[in-house]
């Protein structure tokens, strides 16, 4: 980590919440193999129990509806209750939970499996951001985000990878048994070595919990302007990540590895240059224009249609190419919407901000597109299906170019200018 990306205070403070970047970037990473381990292995799963293309897109829809119904309760336990045993119970849980997918034998029983799921990563999703907000103070929060973000790409593309590959060796059921040791481990460590800072220990104003405080929310449009802009986004990449690997199967005509392995490496490579390159940007551009944590997103989701768009209806020598432009050119936004959206509120209630985001970006995002594509899909193709993701990453670049008016200024880098 750069002197930049470190914490002001002493030298245990910066080794404190250094620890607990990595901690937190490692579990995010195995948050997202878990989730991505399904859309690797989904074919073999509509062949085994003979299911449409809607009622795969459904599985995606309980494990949201779970998600998005427990991010309240685990908001309101996040702004009042020590966050690190929370995160070590839900990494347990869901781990747990993916040992168990090998004794699954129907479809209900896996829509089953994929909610509870959703209730222990709908934990972590709130407490780990609103933790290293914590530890970080508002200029820094960008570079500290856009770090644990990284584990977006690389653990969805393990995710696939270890589905796929996995999966046509020894099973889909055996992918969730091996997903499920890297959690418990890192739980663990959580456990042993991570502390709990202060609740707005990096600001100067004392943190304190207020009714009015939480309602303002809805009164705030740099917040709103944030979380919606990232629920249009969030719709497009999670419908493209969720059915990507069957497209290239059956539209490229690929295996089941060979598209786990492709998906996998275009996600890993391209979504890790994204986020970093686009949140290097933001970091500096946001030391001149606070906005900026607004405009990269909008350029970000915007310049992607094109790509996406050459993807999906383009030449098949075009298909691999311009995904991987795609992918890179959404994931720019990634690290900086998440800081404006915490940078938008106060400490007091981040736990609440982020699972009001959270509840947000997946009832308007990835709760809905993987169900919506594979609809269109049974009625057309799956061209069109994913053809509808191009719409929504319009909106998206939209109202973040809205919420670019009501960016609020970093303090710190203020108080930089003004001395």
């Amino acid at each position: 980590m750069t002197s930049a990306s470190k914490p002001t205070g002493n030298t245990a403070s910066v080794i404190g919440a250094t620890t607990a970047l990595v901690l937190l970037t490692a579990l995010n990473f195995v948050n997202y193999i878990d989730r991505y381990i399904l859309p690797g292995v989904q074919e073999q799963i509509k062949g085994e129990f003979h299911i449409t293309d809607a009622q795969i897109g459904s599985l995606t829809l309980w494990f949201m509806l779970a998600y998005m119904l427990t991010s309240p309760i685990t908001g309101w336990l996040g702004d009042r209750f020590p966050r690190k045993p929370m995160i070590v119970i839900a990494a347990l849980f869901w781990s747990g939970i993916n040992f168990f997918t090998a004794s699954v034998h129907s479809y209900d029983s896996l829509n089953l499996r994929h909610a509870a799921l959703g209730i222990g990563e709908a934990s972590f999703g709130i407490f780990a951001p609103a933790i290293l907000a914590d530890f970080y103070p508002e200029d820094q929060r960008n570079r500290v985000l856009t770090i644990f973000n990284v584990a977006i790409p690389v653990g969805a593309a393990l995710g696939y990878l270890v589905g796929g590959t996995v999966g046509e060796h020894f099973g889909w059921r055996t992918s969730f048994i091996v997903s499920a040791v890297p959690g418990t481990i890192i739980a663990i460590l959580i456990a042993i070595f991570m502390k709990e800072p202060a609740r707005g220990a990096s600001q100067r104003d004392k943190a304190k919990f207020e009714k009015e405080t939480v309602r303002s929310l809805l009164h705030n449009p740099a917040y709103l302007c944030s979380i919606l802009g990232y629920a249009a986004v969030t719709f497009s990449l999670g419908g493209i990540s969720w059915w990507m690997p069957s497209f290239l199967q059956r539209v490229d005509g690929r295996s089941e590895s060979s598209a786990a392995f492709l998906m996998g490496a275009i996600t890993v490579v391209t979504g890790l240059g994204g986020t970093i390159t686009g949140g290097a940007i933001a970091q500096k551009w946001s030391m001149r224009n606070p906005k900026a944590l607004y405009l990269v997103p909008a350029i970000s989701a915007a310049t992607a249609v094109p790509p996406a768009l050459v993807c999906f209806f383009g030449p098949h020598s075009l298909t691999l190419p311009s995904l991987a432009v795609a992918i890179f050119l959404i994931f720019l936004g990634t690290g900086p919407v998440n800081a404006a959206t915490l940078n938008a509120v106060r400490p007091e209630i981040r736990a609440t901000a982020m699972a009001g985001q959270l509840f947000i970006i997946h009832a308007l995002g990835d709760a809905i597109s993987p169900r919506i594509i594979g609809t269109v899909s049974d009625h057309s193709n799956l061209n069109l299906g994913l053809g509808s993701t191009l719409v929504t990453m319009l909106i998206g670049a939209i109202i973040f170019f809205i919420g670019a008016r009501f960016a609020p200024p970093l303090h710190s880098v203020e108080a930089v200018t003004a001395a």
